[in-house]
């Protein structure tokens, strides 16, 4: 199976990995991982203040801080997964790769919003239920 980890380097992603940890099966062969972090775009004004070179840096650095301890996690358990980054809308990219890149099933953490919380503020895991056509493990 064809997995992918929407992971983002909260408390949630650790939860996540904790719970796939805990169930040896999640993590055996022959299951392939893909681990992805989405970062939100710099404002525009501010992109257009810095240099494209210093702008891909930044995006690199922050997908390196939350792509190193999963795959540090994953190796821990013997499971080699490919890391991937991405910039843009983050509950739409999720969708869109999970979608467009031929995985059986994308799992993430999530909060747990109230319904109330969910209508005002809206939630990453909410827009990927409305959007992905794979199917969803939510891990709370």
């Amino acid at each position: 199976m064809r997995i992918l980890l929407a992971v983002d380097g909260s408390a949630y992603t650790r939860k996540m990995l904790e719970y796939l940890g805990s169930h040896p099966h999640w993590l055996a062969a022959p299951n392939e991982y893909t681990a992805l972090t989405v970062g939100a775009p710099l404002p525009p004004h501010a992109a257009k203040m810095l240099s494209k070179d210093v702008v891909s840096e930044y995006y690199d650095e922050e997908a390196q801080k939350v792509l190193a301890p999963v795959r540090e996690f994953l190796a821990g358990h013997q499971v080699e997964a490919q890391c991937i980054s991405k910039v843009g809308p983050i509950g739409e990219t999720i969708s869109r790769v999970a979608d467009e890149g031929g995985y059986d099933l994308l799992v993430m953490g999530t909060r747990g919003h109230s319904a109330l919380a969910k209508l005002v503020v809206g939630s990453v895991a909410t827009q990927v239920l409305a959007a992905s056509k794979v199917p969803v493990l939510l891990i709370r």
